[in-house]
């Protein structure tokens, strides 16, 4: 397990997430619920998302009022509520250099509720900004550097998910093989890197030419229980220019990451084929499916292969660390044998809660002997495997999430069947 820096020094924030306004996104991702769930997973930051939607800006506006902190917000029916950073996701699909169809998104910080109004007036000339919280943009994304820049050199620009394989900086499909080559002369506006689920800093650090960047992880929840599932510890004081500081400097304390092969884009493969393949795999077979004789979805694991010129393993030493989590109420299913959505593992998680704080409080800090006055001995067993990465993993690949088992099958039989109503019984 890592040292972590006391707890005391650190905060936790969440930097990209999405509305209700975003397609395939739950209802309840309204700023009251949001302001609830953020505090019950432990961050002080949470990202608003979506500000260039126009209903969700009114609902900014009625919701947020200046925390005391500088350049964040709070719900105005919590003052001591998570702090509010406002933050948007947008889409550039462009033609740029030999290739067509280009896609990558973007998240975009601001200071202040003006500076949005400002963004939104001027990305409205390029786009209906109504038509989803992510809005959609066919201009080049160095163009949206520049525009950004214009408006406030205090905005924070964040390439997102940058591996995924559709719609990133680094994608398989639509993407570039250097930062250079898709903002050129705007290069250096960019603030700090989003490794998104299916990567992690490790694979990132394989690459020297990332070395300048801080690499950011974020949860991009599309519901209110996916907030904090990756998440950026910053060390005190809060404040939008001490993190816009810490992020150009790369001066996190660390990350908190979802294990990549969680990514549904880790590995390459055929979903429809049931062809799961590492990169070596791929170039034995030409790129092509086994099955179909397709090519295969190139997966992110398989692109910073492509363009890594450092080993597996390698850290530069002066990257803050990475730490790899499985949510609590996925420790919580298992322990129960019970599905992730069910009734009892929902109580049971929200019990956990009550006895012993935040999430992310009893993932990395909380001390296990503590816990075990507090918890059933199963579910402080997976916690401890989880802190020591003692886990069994199938990797994603072309759409299909990867699978974190923290028992083996042996032990699910041992306890299936006989706790029905809660392990605290």
């Amino acid at each position: 397990m890592i040292k972590l820096p006391p707890r005391e020094k650190i905060y936790f924030a969440d930097l990209h997430i999405h509305s209700r306004y975003s397609r395939a996104t739950s209802k309840e991702m309204t700023i009251p619920t949001l302001a609830r769930v953020a505090k019950e997973k432990g961050l002080e930051v949470v990202a608003t998302g979506d500000f260039t939607h126009p209903d969700y800006l009114a609902e900014l506006e009625e919701y947020l009022i200046p925390a005391p902190e500088d350049g964040l917000y709070v719900y105005k029916e919590d003052p001591e509520s998570p702090r509010f950073i406002l933050s948007a996701e947008v889409s550039n699909i462009f033609s740029q250099g030999d290739k067509k169809n280009r896609r990558v998104h973007t998240v975009i910080l601001a200071p202040s509720l003006e500076i949005v109004r400002e963004i939104n007036k001027a990305l409205a000339k390029f786009g209906n900004l109504s038509a989803d919280g992510r809005p959609i943009f066919g201009f080049p994304v160095k163009d949206l550097v520049k525009l950004l820049r214009r408006i406030s050199p205090d905005i924070l620009i964040i390439p997102a998910h940058i591996w995924t394989p559709w719609y990133s900086l680094f994608g398989a499909f639509s993407g570039f093989d250097s930062i250079e080559e898709c903002f050129e002369e705007e290069a250096e506006h960019i603030d700090a890197l989003e490794t998104g689920l299916s990567s992690d800093p490790a694979m990132n650090w394989r690459l020297s030419t990332l070395d300048r960047y801080a690499l950011v992880s974020n949860s991009d929840a599309h519901s209110p229980s996916k907030l904090a599932r990756e998440a950026n510890a910053f060390f005190r004081p809060l404040g939008y220019q001490a993190m816009a500081q810490a992020l150009r400097n790369d001066k996190l304390a660390f990350t908190v990451e979802f294990y990549p092969e969680e990514g549904k884009y880790h590995y390459d493969g055929h979903r429809n084929c049931g062809v799961l393949f590492s990169p070596e795999e791929t170039m034995a077979h030409g790129g092509k499916c086994p099955v179909c004789g397709e090519p295969l979805t190139v997966g992110v694991m398989h692109r910073v292969v492509e363009l890594a010129d450092r080993p597996n393993g390698f850290k530069p030493e002066e990257k803050p660390p990475a730490v790899h989590l499985v949510p609590l109420q996925e420790i919580v299913a298992e322990a129960l044998g019970k599905g992730v959505q069910s009734q009892i593992v929902a109580r049971t998680y929200r019990q956990l809660l009550e006895r012993a704080g935040s999430e992310l409080d009893i993932l990395l800090y909380k001390d296990l002997s503590e816990l075990k006055s507090l918890f059933p001995e199963r579910i402080v067993e997976g916690i401890s495997r989880v802190r020591e990465g003692r886990l069994y993993i199938k990797p994603g690949f072309d759409g299909v999430y990867g699978k974190i088992r923290i028992f083996e099958p042996d032990e699910e039989e041992q306890i299936a069947g006989p706790r029905q109503k809660s392990l605290f019984a």
